[in-house]
């Protein structure tokens, strides 16, 4: 067990990760939705998401507090060329960013789950926030994806 209760950080990942091989090369090339992106693109989203947040973390755990950049979602999606990439490429790239994230959640003490976190120009939040909605933000994310 962990600060987020009865189910850690990692066994989450491992269970979406779980989820996301049963996606074809076919299927990640459609749409979420019309005009959206595909469920390729949605994932290549969620490889930002986790480089992201991982200097966060580290940064909070180790500074005592994170104050950074937001994140623009089209530019960095585009820029990576998500929509082209073959779906076991950005599952692989995928899993080894949230390996390490993982590694990293493991390793914040409890004592800095309370820093101050401010992205972007948003309200400040608590490390624990960060970390907690990190998984909320990925479970949405998988829902569209796996649909």
């Amino acid at each position: 067990m962990d600060f987020l209760g009865q189910v850690s950080f990692r066994e989450r990942i491992a269970s979406v990760h779980q989820l996301l091989l049963n996606v074809s090369d076919k299927d990640s090339e459609r749409p979420f939705r019309e005009g959206g992106w595909s469920r390729g693109e949605i994932l290549g989203h969620l490889i930002d998401s986790a480089l992201n947040n991982h200097q966060r973390f580290v940064r909070a755990a180790l500074d005592g507090a994170y104050d950074g950049p937001s994140y623009e979602q089209e530019g960095w999606v585009a820029m990576h060329g998500y929509g082209s990439m073959a779906w076991h490429v950005l599952l692989e790239h995928w899993h080894r960013q949230n390996e390490l994230l993982c590694e990293v959640v493991e390793r914040i003490r409890k004592s800095r789950l309370g820093v101050q976190c401010r992205v972007g120009e948003n309200a400040s939040v608590t490390l624990r926030f960060l970390v907690e909605d990190y998984l909320d933000h990925l479970f949405h994310h998988v829902r569209q994806i796996v649909g």
